[in-house]
């Protein structure tokens, strides 16, 4: 009797464990804005792999904070050059386009430079004991040509004479190939404890190897017979470790914590981590600011709550620039000289960046 009321202590142990699973509906949205803060300072212990795990991180301190939004791609401006974005996030000016889908969260590319392949962030569905490896993908393929191979040889102290030992003389192109390779694997389950509170978390392990091949087509003015590409020594392959934490918690949304890692799996940087502000201070969200009227004949008037100056940058529909102005609190402008048609409006402070499409009619 003693051997089964063990075995069934253990049994109901087993089935009481419940174990966290993060799917796409866990992970940011449009609409969505992200806080986030790093540490320089403050060294964590990542702790172990396996299941109940405690990751205390509470005493990090917020050094440097910024914000990230979520938006609608059709709203910026290089939409067209991403047909399969469903998210754009807009980081410090840089429009990154993702594809969010049941199976990950992947970058198409940041503003006009679409990658070749789609490289994924983080795969889905997270739960403990998932791993996954991607590649090599092909994220760069690029050639240039005309005075710029020049100018970017001779920055490096290369030359076509030196390149290719004195058989060819003048290099013309330049072929740039950038593949990653990433390996994601969830080793660990348990509780972390960020400023912002203490969440089931699972632990993600992330190792990506880049590895670049670049090469000079050279002329052989002397007759041309070596004439062909040639190799730039650009050194080993590169790979970078990390760990990530995510939650299945409502109130995250991204990575609670990652902490850049050395070559044998020590904190090697600060942590970044999730926030609920920037610095804590009153920052200028996007409630706060009010565009009106939208459509628009011509006038417009853009409200701020905030007291600070805002940064404003009009362009169309092709990411031309057609306006530039400041304003603090309000403005009124008149768009007269501007076709119908529909605008990009970039507003940016100095902590918070908003990007909202502008329809003349």
């Amino acid at each position: 009797m003693k051997i089964k009321i063990t075995l069934l202590l253990a049994f109901t142990s087993v089935i009481a464990f419940s174990q966290i699973t993060v799917t796409d509906a866990d992970l940011l949205g449009v609409g969505d804005i992200i806080y986030l803060a790093d540490d320089e300072s403050t060294i964590v212990n990542i702790g172990s792999a396996g299941q109940n795990q405690t990751w205390d991180f509470s005493a990090l301190q917020s050094m440097d904070s910024w914000s990230m939004e979520v938006v609608d791609p059709t709203t910026t401006p290089f939409d067209q050059l991403y047909p399969n974005a469903n998210l754009c996030i807009i980081d410090d000016g840089d429009f990154i386009y993702c594809n969010k889908s049941t199976s990950g969260v992947s970058m198409l590319g940041i503003g006009d430079s679409v990658y070749q392949q789609a490289l994924t962030v983080i795969p889905l569905p997270l739960s403990y004991s998932f791993s996954y490896t991607e590649g090599p993908i092909l994220v760069l393929d690029s050639l240039i040509g005309g005075p710029m191979v020049d100018l970017l040889l001779t920055s490096q102290g290369l030359s076509a004479a030196l390149l290719t030992f004195g058989a060819a003389h003048v290099a013309d192109s330049l072929s740039i190939k950038l593949e990653m390779t990433t390996s994601f694997n969830v080793d660990g389950e348990g509780v972390i404890s960020i400023p912002m509170g203490s969440f089931d978390a699972l632990r993600v392990m992330i190792e990506r190897t880049t590895v670049t091949d670049i090469s000079v087509y050279c002329i052989d003015t002397n007759g041309g017979a070596n004439s062909d590409w040639y190799p730039v020594p650009f050194g080993n392959p590169e790979t970078e470790k990390s760990c990530q934490w995510f939650s299945n918690n409502i109130n995250t949304k991204f990575a609670l914590a990652e902490v850049i890692l050395d070559s044998v799996g020590n904190p090697e940087t600060g942590t970044t981590f999730l926030t609920t502000s920037i610095n804590s201070l009153d920052n200028i969200e996007v409630s706060h600011i009010n565009i009106f009227p939208i459509p628009s004949t011509y006038n417009v008037t853009i409200t701020s709550e905030s007291n600070e100056e805002v940064n404003a940058i009009l362009s169309d529909i092709n990411g031309r620039e057609v306006k530039r102005f400041e304003f603090t609190n309000s403005i009124t402008l008149n768009l007269s000289d501007l076709e119908k048609g529909t605008y990009l409006l970039n507003l940016k402070t100095n902590k918070d960046i908003l990007t909202k499409k502008l329809i003349i009619e």
